[in-house]
């Protein structure tokens, strides 16, 4: 299946959300479009990864569930912090206090659970992650691949 993508508005930070289930990329897709965000899904870690490493292709903030088919989402962010150091990572998982995923133990920076209240703690922590850092684009003498430099609020 391809990747879909909505363009809230031109200067909207770009969010990669990836989870193997249709239906909760669906909802997750439309509550971060609604907040003007530019909004990428994925059906899989390694269509993710294509996605990733795209010539020009910045993505802001990776959003990933845990358990997936192939390559779960903890695999997932390690090759994110590869591919693209600046990119943000937050990890989704039903199981996030039975297994005791922490920032530390997943290497996300943020762990949400799926639950009732997940919609508001994915948006609070995604504009969180986001108002950490202020994204410039790189020198045309940068080479493909490389992040933006990431410049820390005061």
């Amino acid at each position: 299946m391809q990747a879909s993508k909505s363009t809230a508005s031109p200067v909207s930070r770009a969010v990669l959300l990836v989870d193997d289930n249709p239906h909760g990329l669906v909802a997750r897709r439309r509550v971060l479009i609604d907040l003007g965000y530019q909004v990428t899904t994925a059906l899989s870690a390694e269509e993710a990864l294509g996605l990733l490493e795209e010539e020009g292709r910045f993505f802001d903030v990776v959003v990933t569930d845990f358990r997936m088919i192939a390559m779960d989402g903890v695999e997932l962010i390690a090759r994110v912090k590869v591919i693209s150091p600046a990119t943000k990572t937050v990890l989704l998982s039903g199981f996030v206090e039975p297994l005791g995923m922490t920032e530390e133990s997943t290497g996300a920076d943020a762990v949400v659970s799926k639950s009732a209240g997940e919609v508001g703690q994915l948006t609070r922590t995604v504009k969180s992650l986001l108002a950490r850092s202020v994204t410039r684009k790189p020198a045309a003498s940068q080479d493909r691949g490389r992040p933006p430099l990431m410049v820390k609020n005061v």
